[in-house]
């Protein structure tokens, strides 16, 4: 703890002290990330509006250089079982003004250390059809991951997750900190295995997600007897109700003891949240977690693997308060700070000597 400081000795140190004169040397350390020289920062209200405030980068494809971490928006919504609306999400989310450049409880400011960069929203060739803007997902996602770049995007309705699985997996099936309110690994319905109610079950079957190293969190809702393939897969599923039981710190070793050391990808359902927190979006359930809980689960991550994620299922018509794309951007901001630790560990352990 820092020292007590008289009224007096306050005046003498702040009395005439800008905003960027901080003493402490935790905190030093970190102004001098977020502020460089002086005192001043961009007004998180002007510019172009981009995820998380970084550079805007729409012509980095096809080579994506100079680039550690994509952000992109997946604006597709045709996947949906109920309300539609999640092709807004990315728009929504690029419009909130201010999260990061710090993680407080994470003491990581990862623009800091990884090159981070919107690369814009993913081209489609045809708004109407879901095969096709899967295919496009999966193509444009594969040139990321070749470019030696982790994606983390932002839908978007879920049945995207198995095309960027299809991306991020396709050289070794990866883990999965899957945090949601459906286990999404049902089966077809009305000809149709692409929908947002089963992208999990495909990627297993597919070789692309290993379910032994998968963890489903905060499920519920009236449809889980759709979801035995999660339990007959071997894959770990925590109910919303049990997360309250266990407590966060034992859910944290579990989903770390799932994951293991290998590649991981975090897949953040936005109805995992109860509506309270979270009401834009297309499937809400009742009884879910708390955004605190959330954002608890997420920074217990830290060290872990990380090579892709997403934030899904913001349908911001749904909600005019903004809540909903606040907490995804927040939550897209602790994702990224889990990636950029990832990455200095990779690089770390390629530059170790041989023993």
């Amino acid at each position: 703890m820092p020292e007590i400081l008289s009224v007096e000795e306050l005046r003498a140190r702040y009395g005439n002290a800008s905003g960027a004169d901080i003493f402490d040397p935790e905190f030093r350390k970190v102004a001098d990330q977020v502020f460089g020289d002086g005192d001043s920062r961009q007004a998180p209200y002007c510019g172009a509006p981009t995820l998380l405030k970084a550079p805007l980068r729409q012509d980095a494809a096809p080579r994506f250089t100079d680039i550690d971490v994509a952000l992109l928006g997946i604006p597709l919504d045709l996947g949906v079982t109920n309300r539609p609306g999640a092709r807004f999400g990315p728009r929504a989310v690029r419009n909130v003004e201010r999260v990061g450049p710090y993680d407080h409880v994470l003491r990581a400011v990862p623009a800091a250390h990884v090159r981070v960069a919107d690369v814009g929203d993913v081209p489609f060739r045809s708004r109407f059809d879901l095969v096709s803007s899967h295919e496009d997902i999966e193509r444009y996602v594969r040139g990321l991951v070749d470019a030696g770049v982790v994606p983390l995007s932002v839908g978007g309705d879920h049945s995207i997750g198995l095309p960027l699985l299809r991306a991020v997996g396709r050289e070794r099936p990866v883990g999965m900190i899957h945090i949601d309110a459906h286990c999404d690994t049902s089966g077809s319905f009305e000809g149709c295995k692409f929908h947002h109610g089963g992208p999990f079950r495909q990627a297993v079957l597919d070789g692309l997600l290993d379910p032994r190293r998968t963890i489903q969190i905060g499920i519920r809702g009236n449809s889980e007897y759709l979801w035995e393939f999660s339990y007959v897969s071997g894959m770990t599923v925590i109910h919303a109700e049990e997360v309250e039981e266990l407590g966060i710190k034992h859910v944290i070793e579990m989903a770390r003891a799932v994951a293991g050391d290998g590649p991981t990808y975090v897949s953040f359902d936005v109805d995992a949240l109860d509506p309270a927190f979270a009401s834009g979006t297309g499937t809400p359930e009742v009884g879910g977690l708390t955004s605190a809980q959330a954002l608890g689960i997420l920074r217990g991550l830290s060290g872990l693997d990380i090579v892709g994620g997403d934030v899904v299922e913001v349908a911001p018509q749904y909600d005019p308060t903004t809540n909903t794309a606040q907490v995804a951007a927040q939550v897209l901001f602790e994702i990224l700070c889990l990636a950029a630790e990832a990455i200095r560990i990779r690089a770390s352990r390629q530059i170790e000597p041989s023993r």
